[in-house]
This record gives C-alpha cells, structure tokens and sequence, in this order.
C-alpha cells in the first residue's frame, strides 16, 4: 500500500455508488421503454464502473498503480464508445396507455 491507496478507495467507492445509480436508472428506463439506446446507455455506464472497480482491485491486491491505471483507462474508453453509440441508435417508442374505469374511461359498461 502507498501514499494513494486511501484516495483511489475513495474515488472508485463514489464512482461505484454514482455510476452504478445511473447504470441502474438506465437500464430500469430501457425495461420499460424497450429503447436500444437506453440500453446501451446502461452498458456504458456499467463498463466505466466496472473498469473503475478493476482498476481499484488490481491496485488493492497487486500494488500495481500502472496496470489498474491502464485497465481502468481501457474501460473508461470502451464506456465512453458505447454511450457514443447510445447516441446514434435508433430509438423506436412504444406507448403504453392505461384506462381507469372507475373515472369515466372508454370502455365502461
């Protein structure tokens, strides 16, 4: 362990907990959309978490600050791909409508 390790603890821990919300929001919101760009949104974020948190691991368990840096940095990359390819998918909508019959709705009898 160095003069670093307190700092990338802390640092991968909040992009743990604020990457992975976003991850989980996005990949909730393509469970009810379906969107394909929502979904590669959650697989960007998850990658850059998970990338982080190899990074962290490798530093941890290995002492090795050049080769979580380099795995880190390669998963920062491929993240930011995806969410680049978010971007320019298609997105096909579906909607969804809900009829309360006890107000009034078409349909009663």
């Amino acid at each position: 362990m160095n003069e670093y390790t307190l700092t990338i603890v802390a640092s991968n821990a909040a992009t743990l907990a604020t990457g992975g919300a976003v991850a989980t929001l996005a990949y909730r919101a393509f469970r009810r959309t379906g969107s394909a760009a929502l979904r590669a949104v959650a697989l960007g974020f998850a990658v850059i978490v998970a990338g982080s948190v190899v990074g962290g691991l490798v530093h941890l368990l290995w002492d090795d600050i050049a080769l979580g840096v380099a795995l880190q940095s390669f998963a920062t990359a491929g993240g930011f791909a995806i969410l680049l390819y978010s971007l320019y998918t298609e997105t096909a909508t579906t909607e969804t409508y809900r009829r309360d019959r006890r107000h009034g709705g078409e349909g009663d009898d």
